[in-house]
């Protein structure tokens, strides 16, 4: 295949693992929001797909952490990124089936480390950095907010009591959530500009280490936002209804505590998952308040997605990014095989769809009047 098609290819499939990455993360910035009533559906995901546009263009240090950190890209091929991307799609459209909040970002990881190992050699594998930028953050990110958000949940509930319905705690979740989505961008748009910027560093368009061109920025903001836009209910309905009971406090304390581990991350060029700080923040403001029961079940199915992630998404990427060196035809059968995966994935969701109208919630009002009398 021409290297400049194969270049091509690779950047139109990373904007589509983009937009998966937006609708299957919508969930983590609008999820309690939702579940709460703070927000209608529709209005919350347009929201937050605006939110998400803006924090995507406010930082690279993320895209640089991607596209110079994990692997060596100076013995990679764009053929490589692709098969690399396909097992991250892969592994995001079999969660996003199954209703999990699994973590894009560590698929992306996972698919770009198990091509580039299978095609090159595990010595072009940068571990150290692996560790340090990636699986560090994974194992105490979440719980960093977990315990924030249980910590500030707890102190809402002890000082507010019968004012916890009030409209200043649904104007206080509309922020927060606003938050969530823009700290969002600044960290998982980077992610597909990062390797956009991979491939052109590996097919000589671009020099070792240099940064995202302006126009990756703004392809990889748009797909992302139009991502968010369009919704990944299924998850949505998971963070918002199957993980805890949630009152607008503790939608507050999980989105802000959220909010600040990712705008940490985003400074330090950590490429964090975004979804197990969410996740590990809306069960803290379970475990907070104390009548509020945390389904330890759903839990465990979410923490055991995110320990097969990375592996599951490598070994994916791996047999991609293998069949993918062979050549045009290798390359070809790759990409055959990832859009006849996706419309089966989606044929099948269509057979038990969840929708907007499953979120729709009460008018809280005459729950507030109940409370203030």
């Amino acid at each position: 295949m021409d290297p400049s098609l194969l270049v091509a290819v690779v950047i139109i499939t990373a904007l589509v693992f983009d937009f998966t990455n937006g609708f299957h993360d919508t969930a983590n910035a609008m999820a309690t929001s939702i579940a709460t009533g703070a927000l209608r559906p529709r209005v919350a995901v347009a929201l937050s797909a605006v939110l998400n546009l803006a924090g995507a263009l406010i930082s690279v240090e993320v895209a640089k952490t991607i596209s110079s950190g994990l692997v060596d890209e100076t013995r990679i091929g764009p053929a490589i990124v692709f098969g690399g991307l396909i097992g991250a799609i892969v592994w995001n459209l079999f969660t996003w089936f199954v209703g999990l909040p699994s973590s894009s970002s560590h698929a992306l990881f996972g698919g770009l480390i198990g091509a580039t190992w299978a095609a090159v050699g595990g010595d072009a594998v940068h571990f150290g950095k692996i560790v340090q930028k990636v699986l560090l953050p994974a194992a105490l990110s979440p719980v960093i907010a977990g315990l924030a958000a249980m910590l500030v949940t707890w102190l809402v509930y002890k000082f507010v009591r019968g004012r916890r319905g009030g409209s200043g705690f649904r104007m206080g979740q509309i922020i927060s959530a606003s938050l969530v989505s823009f700290a969002h961008g600044t960290n998982d748009a980077q992610k597909t500009m990062g390797v956009i910027t991979l491939a052109l560093i590996s097919a000589g368009s671009l020099a070792p280490g240099s940064a995202p061109p302006g126009w990756v920025v703004l392809a990889a903001a748009l797909a992302l936002a139009l991502g968010t836009y369009l919704g990944g209910w299924r998850i949505t309905f998971t963070l918002g209804k199957g993980l805890t009971d949630i009152e607008g406090p503790q939608g507050f304390a999980a989105q802000t505590s959220s909010a600040a581990v990712i705008l940490i991350s985003s400074k330090l060029g950590f490429p964090l998952s975004t979804t197990h700080v969410c996740s590990g923040g809306i069960i803290g403001s379970g475990v907070g308040r104390n009548e509020a029961p945390v389904r330890w079940k759903t839990a465990g199915r979410m923490v055991l997605a995110w320990l097969f992630t990375l592996p599951a998404a490598a070994i994916v990427g791996a047999v991609a990014g293998k069949i993918a060196s062979w050549g045009t035809a290798g390359t070809l059968a790759v990409g055959g095989a990832g859009i006849a995966f996706g419309i089966s994935i989606y044929a099948l969701s269509r057979r038990k769809p969840v929708e907007v109208k499953d979120f729709i919630v009460p008018d809280p009002a005459p729950e507030r009047e109940q409370l203030a009398a």
